[in-house]
């Protein structure tokens, strides 16, 4: 057990804490809690909406499913959920950053009303618990292999599960975005020098990259077949769509200074990602070529840990230290971030309506309060979802807004005839064909993508909604004019 290098996370760990105290006491109001007063100038927006998505399956992952599968296995993330901030910029931020929002919830009660608001927030609540999990597993392996076993991998997730709990509770985002732009720092110099180290450990970047050539890692697109193109298009869209009626890519739009800030903070932040998550990709690589069938075999029992276990036994203890101050970066970032999220959603769009006379020091105890009860929920389903890899408990997490939240909230912003009973009818037909099509329920799922059938349904289900009372209305009213009944609304 190298004791130095723990003594460096520890301190680390104390440091992220000490700024959100610090951030705590700057908190005045709600508004401060849940988006920082609408105050960060583009670097801290760029940094935090850069972290939403630099988290554990982004170090741990998105690599090992590349050394898998490819570029192919990898389009749903980094591909997706970057391409997910650049649409949020170009066509969602100055829209929504206008209205003046506390929540994406906010948007469904005033477009749709208060029973659309609930059930897209209950949506958006409910896909947090996947992802959030996936952090809190990562957090857990980290602690584990830190300390080479002595601290079990459920342990690891408690510990870690309370040093991001304490400041996000202390100083909401507010800390978040603090903490965001100084381990994104921390994460951007570490694992580009560790790149660098590792290039020179496995004799030149070119045999890196003749590996994945050797391999045919670059490889894109899908066979031209039906069901694998429908495959392909159904992971493209799980984040990058299903992940824009989310609170926390919100948050980071509303807590920009001005509207321009948010929207070039998004754009910014989903470029750098697609393009920075190349990094550990290569680092992986890397351990391949240096370790040869010690990597296979590290891979095969659990290929999560292989990075990790790759920079303890191959890198001297200053590059130890910057992968794990990196590492711990990523993960703390994205589960702060999600951990705050649906807390705020939860009090803001359902506490709110059951006690409406809420003043704002209740609201944002109750915030406060709401954290701490969805971390523990969250640690209990990321200990009994233990063995999931940290990929699939992400990429699973989208797919509910995919299918319940975004269709309402595309066509509520873009089309002026969309109704309440259309969102209502596309929340149905989106959540029921998305369950039909479960593996647990049956196997069109392996014909067709679920998440992409729902989505279909979804905005079919909205439309013919939103134009059925009209069309049947003034159809009843040809009818009774061609009938010689008196018919006022025609005259």
């Amino acid at each position: 057990m190298n004791i130095t290098l723990i003594v460096f996370v520890v301190l680390y760990l104390l440091g992220t804490l000490g700024i959100g105290v610090w951030a705590g006491t700057r908190i005045k109001n709600t508004s401060d809690f849940a988006i920082a007063g609408r105050s960060l100038p583009l670097a801290m927006v760029v940094t935090t909406t850069f972290a939403t998505w630099f988290g554990a399956e982004t170090v741990m992952g998105i690599p090992a499913k590349f050394v898998q599968g490819g570029l192919n296995a990898i389009v749903e993330d980094p591909f997706g959920a970057g391409t997910c901030l650049i649409l949020v910029g170009l066509f969602f931020a100055t829209k929504l950053y206008r209205q003046n929002l506390l929540t994406i919830g906010d948007f469904y009660r005033q477009r749709f009303g208060k029973g659309i608001e609930v059930f897209c927030s209950g949506a958006i609540i409910l896909s947090y618990l996947g992802w959030v999990a996936a952090q809190i597993t990562a957090l857990g392996l980290v602690f584990s292999v830190l300390t080479q076993g002595a601290m079990s991998q459920t342990a690891g997730m408690i510990v870690g599960t309370l040093a991001v709990l304490i400041y996000v509770v202390i100083g909401g985002f507010l800390a978040v975005a603090w903490t965001d732009f100084i381990q994104m720092i921390v994460l951007v110099v570490g694992l580009s020098v560790i790149a660098f180290f590792s290039a020179g450990l496995a004799g030149g970047a070119d045999k890196v990259l003749a590996l994945a050539q050797s391999k045919d890692l670059f490889h894109f697109l899908p066979p031209a077949n039906f069901t694998d193109l429908a495959m392909f298009v159904g992971a493209s869209v799980t984040m990058m769509l299903g992940s824009i009626p989310q609170q926390d890519v919100f948050q980071r739009v509303m807590s920009a200074k001005d509207e321009k800030t948010a929207r070039r903070g998004a754009m910014i932040g989903g470029m750098s990602y697609i393009l920075f998550a190349a990094v550990p990709m290569f680092i992986v690589l890397s351990a391949v070529v240096v370790l040869g069938q010690q990597a296979l075999d590290i891979a095969r029992d659990d290929y999560q840990k292989l990075l990790p276990m790759y920079v303890l036994t191959k890198m001297p203890l200053i590059m130890q230290i910057l992968f794990f101050g990196a590492l711990l970066s990523a993960i703390k970032s994205t589960s702060s971030a999600t951990l705050l999220a649906p807390s705020t959603s939860f009090v803001e769009n359902i506490v709110k309506n059951l006690r409406p006379h809420m003043g704002d020091r209740q609201q944002l105890l109750a915030m406060r309060w709401t954290i701490i009860l969805f971390a523990g929920l969250v640690l209990s389903y990321a200990i009994a979802m233990r063995g999931t890899s940290i990929y699939e408990l992400v990429s699973s997490a989208y797919q509910v807004t995919l299918v319940g939240a975004f269709v309402p909230l595309v066509m509520g912003l873009y089309w002026e005839r969309a109704t309440t009973q259309g969102a209502v009818c596309s929340l149905v037909a989106g959540l029921g064909v998305w369950i039909a099509m479960l593996p647990q329920v049956s196997t069109l799922g392996e014909v067709f993508p679920g998440q992409l059938a729902g989505l279909l349904a979804a905005m079919l289900a909205m439309v013919l909604g939103s134009l059925a009372p009209q069309w049947m209305k003034d159809r009843k009213e040809h009818k009774r004019h061609v009938t010689g009944l008196p018919d006022e609304a025609a005259a």
